[in-house]
C-alpha cells in the first residue's frame, strides 16, 4: 500500500462538544470535540498518526449534517468501507457518512467554494423540550415577510465585519452571501444562509439580526446600515448555539485518486 488522500463527510450532534476543533488544556486534559474524537478512533483503526483537516471550525453545541475532512493514510481499507470501519469505533453522536479517495491536491479548507447554514428559532410561548438542543426558543410571534425583506439585503459582496464578533481573526471581513431567506414551518422559522465563508459567529448574529427585524424592533433596513458602517453595535444578539447547523460544503470537481 501507499499513502493515499481521503475526503470525508461527516455528520454530527454538536451537543456535548466543545466545538470541532482539538483542544488541549494547560493541564494536558482533552476537552472533548468532534476532531478529537475522531482522530482518536482512526489511529486505533489505522495504527498510525492522523492529522485530520475540517473545512469549518464549528464552535460549542454547533451541529452538522455536512462537514468536509480530509487525511492522509497508508491502509488496506478499502474506501467503500473505510466509513463503516470509522463509524464502528465512534460514538453515537457522530457519523461519517462517506469517505472518497481524493487527488492530494485537495485540501478541505482551502478548495472550499461556497457553505450553507441553517439556523432554526422555534416560536412558542411554551418550550420545545424534544428538540431543545436543536432550535432557539423565541417567545415571540415573528413577521416572516419583514425577515426576508431583511435577509434579501445581505445578498452580494460585502465587508460583513458588522456581523462579526470581535476577534475573528480574519485578514479580510469580504465576504459574498449568495443565498439568504427564511421560511415557516409551523411554530419554526427556519433561516437559510449560503455564502463563500463566515466570521467568527456570523451565522447566529445574522440570526439574532433577522430575528429582530421580525419582532419589529429593527426595520429590515438596518442591514443597510450594518453593512455600510461595519459597525457590530447596530446588528442584533448572537443566538445560541444549539440552532445552527452546518448543511453542505461545495468543491470544485474533486479527483479521485
Amino acid at each position: 500500500m501507499a499513502l493515499q488522500r481521503y475526503k470525508l463527510h461527516i455528520a454530527y450532534d454538536g451537543t456535548n462538544f466543545h466545538g470541532w476543533q482539538q483542544q488541549i488544556l494547560p493541564s494536558g486534559q482533552h476537552l472533548r470535540t468532534v476532531q478529537g474524537e475522531l482522530i482518536k478512533a482512526m489511529q486505533r483503526l489505522f495504527a498510525q498518526p492522523i492529522n485530520l483537516l475540517g473545512a469549518s471550525r464549528t464552535d460549542t453545541g454547533v451541529h452538522a449534517v455536512g462537514q468536509v475532512a480530509h487525511f492522509d493514510v497508508d491502509s488496506p481499507i478499502p474506501v467503500e468501507r473505510m466509513a463503516m470501519a470509522i463509524n464502528g469505533r465512534m460514538p453515537a453522536d457522530i457519523e461519517v457518512r462517506y469517505a472518497q479517495a481524493v487527488d492530494f491536491t485537495f485540501d478541505a479548507i482551502k478548495r472550499a467554494k461556497n457553505k450553507q447554514y441553517r439556523y432554526r428559532i422555534y416560536c412558542s410561548k411554551y418550550k420545545p423540550l424534544g428538540i431543545r438542543h436543536m432550535v432557539f426558543h423565541c417567545k415571540h410571534n415573528l413577521d416572516l415577510d419583514r425577515m426576508n425583506d431583511a435577509a434579501q439585503r445581505l445578498i452580494g459582496t460585502h465587508d460583513v465585519e458588522g456581523l462579526s464578533a470581535a476577534g475573528h481573526g480574519r485578514l479580510t471581513t469580504v465576504r459574498t452571501i449568495y443565498e439568504c431567506n427564511v421560511s415557516q414551518v409551523g411554530d419554526e422559522f427556519q433561516i437559510i444562509v449560503q455564502g463563500s465563508g463566515f466570521l467568527y459567529n456570523m451565522v447566529r448574529i445574522i440570526a439574532g439580526t433577522l430575528m429582530e427585524v421580525g419582532r419589529g424592533h429593527f426595520e429590515p433596513t438596518v442591514i443597510d446600515t450594518i453593512l455600510q458602517t461595519a459597525d457590530r453595535r447596530h446588528a442584533g444578539p448572537t443566538l445560541k448555539p444549539q440552532g445552527l447547523c452546518l448543511e453542505w460544503i461545495s468543491y470544485d470537481e474533486v479527483s479521485s485518486s
